[in-house]
């Protein structure tokens, strides 16, 4: 029974509180990257936008704490944990994959891809400790989600998107192919 307990108390190079509140920044972080996806009621949300971040996190975590493990330390055996960045970094860009469809003409879903990556960057960032990247990371995409997404608007780049689910906003060119087929 005590060997149990001591495997599933294993010692960590980094403190257990710190590994939690590494999680816990991860699930924050990738809340808010989320949540203006979730605004935009987008197929990934809030909730996705977390998992790949606590995700991403988990990995990290691991991958510095097996660097340290003593059962892991013999000659013949080699941890690197960059193959766990590029892991997480083609995992979640098969995901973020996924998301991307090319319907009449037009890919939908890039925004929402490029999210998901970048939540799994903000988790590795903080998995392995790097609170202020992961930070001005999810600053950052506050600002190109939120700020600039409005000054596309503004700019007429791009039309306003349905605010509500009744609502019946449609592109203009959307009303002149509708008007010319009824005809």
């Amino acid at each position: 029974m005590d060997q149990i307990v001591a495997d599933i108390f294993v010692a960590t190079r980094t403190p257990y509180p710190v590994i939690f509140a590494r999680f816990c920044g991860a699930i924050l972080l990738g809340a808010l990257i989320g949540i203006e996806r979730e605004k935009r009621q987008r197929p990934a949300g809030l909730r996705t936008h977390i998992l790949v971040s606590l995700a991403s996190s988990i990995f990290a975590v691991v991958a510095v704490e097996s660097v340290h493990m003593v059962s892991l330390s013999g000659p013949e055996v080699r941890i690197d944990p960059i193959r766990v960045v590029e892991a997480v970094t083609a995992g979640v860009a098969f995901l973020a994959a996924g998301m991307i469809v090319f319907s009449r003409g037009e890919i939908k879903g890039l925004t929402t891809g490029a999210g998901m990556w970048l939540a799994g960057a903000v988790g590795l960032s903080i998995g392995f400790g790097f609170w202020w990247i992961a930070a001005f990371a999810t600053g950052a995409s506050l600002i190109v989600l939120f700020i600039l997404g409005r000054l596309e608007v503004a700019l007429q780049w791009k039309v306003p998107e349905p605010s509500g689910e009744n609502s019946t906003a449609k592109r203009p060119e959307d009303s002149v192919a509708a008007g010319s087929r009824e005809r």
